[in-house]
């Protein structure tokens, strides 16, 4: 039994110019074309139809769904790309949420006659880093914290916000006063941006994971040194830097001694 064109599009519920397209970029061939120009489309061909109806509900990119046909192991790619989508999916899914949360607190300042604090709702814990993230420490730690970043009140995120600002602020204080990474209180300080850092779900210093604290001071060291955004924050390049070397030498001398004690 073979099917032209209009039969197969009226029975799939897509339209004939897709069936067309589909052909016109190799992800589905007719079984024939006919002497009169149709294409004629068979049993084969119908069951490719309805895996790639299945796979495009999805959202899954055409180019996707025939890299994931067309391999030798069908079934097995198919899988493979699914789990790839979903995971993009539920990466949409919480931008959305977040976007969600950010309209509902703009809503809320709105009815009460306040000017909503977008620069928190918005941009979120460590949305701005979350390649560098990911990148250094690995998804599931980006998710972690990011998770725990999102599910905070306005009000919760708005005291985080503000210890955030004193840490910093007291590094800049710091640099002022020109004191060395090495003093006591440039130390005392750095066990207290290592506390802060503990805080947050996701990092080594959460877990208590005494080797990879270190590696991951080390990391954010190398990061407020050489990175803009920070020197931003900390309010100037002087005051990331003597952080950065003040919090090297607290992980050298507290968590990787402890470590290899």
């Amino acid at each position: 039994m073979e099917w032209t064109v209009h039969e197969l599009a009226e029975r799939a519920g897509v339209s004939g110019r897709t069936l067309r397209h589909y052909h016109r970029i190799g992800l589905l061939e007719p079984d024939r074309i006919g002497s009169n120009g149709y294409r004629y489309y068979g049993p084969d061909a119908v069951a490719r139809l309805q895996r790639i109806l299945l796979l495009r509900r999805t959202g899954m990119a055409l180019s996707d769904i025939a890299a994931a046909l067309d391999a030798d192991q069908s079934r097995a790619s198919e899988i493979t790309a699914l789990c790839s989508h979903l995971d993009q999916l539920r990466e949409e899914r919480t931008a959305i949420e977040q976007r969600i949360t950010a309209v509902e607190h703009t809503l809320a300042m709105r009815r009460a006659g306040r000017e909503p604090q977008m620069d928190v709702m918005l941009e979120g814990f460590n949305d701005r880093y979350r390649d560098e993230v990911v990148a250094r420490w690995g998804r599931e730690a980006f998710e972690a914290s990011n998770t725990w970043w999102h599910s905070k009140s306005f009000a919760q995120q708005r005291h985080w916000k503000d210890r955030s600002e004193q840490l910093l602020a007291r590094w800049a204080e710091l640099a002022h006063e020109q004191i060395a990474p090495e003093d006591d209180a440039a130390q005392e300080h750095a066990a207290q941006h290592v506390a802060w850092f503990a805080e947050i779900p996701g990092t080594p210093t959460h877990t208590g994971d005494l080797v990879q604290s270190a590696a991951m001071i080390r990391a954010m060291a190398a990061m407020y040194e050489t990175n803009p955004d920070f020197h931003e924050s900390f309010g100037s390049q002087a005051a990331a830097q003597l952080a950065a070397r003040a919090l090297r030498i607290h992980a050298a001398q507290t968590l990787e001694t402890h470590a290899d004690g």
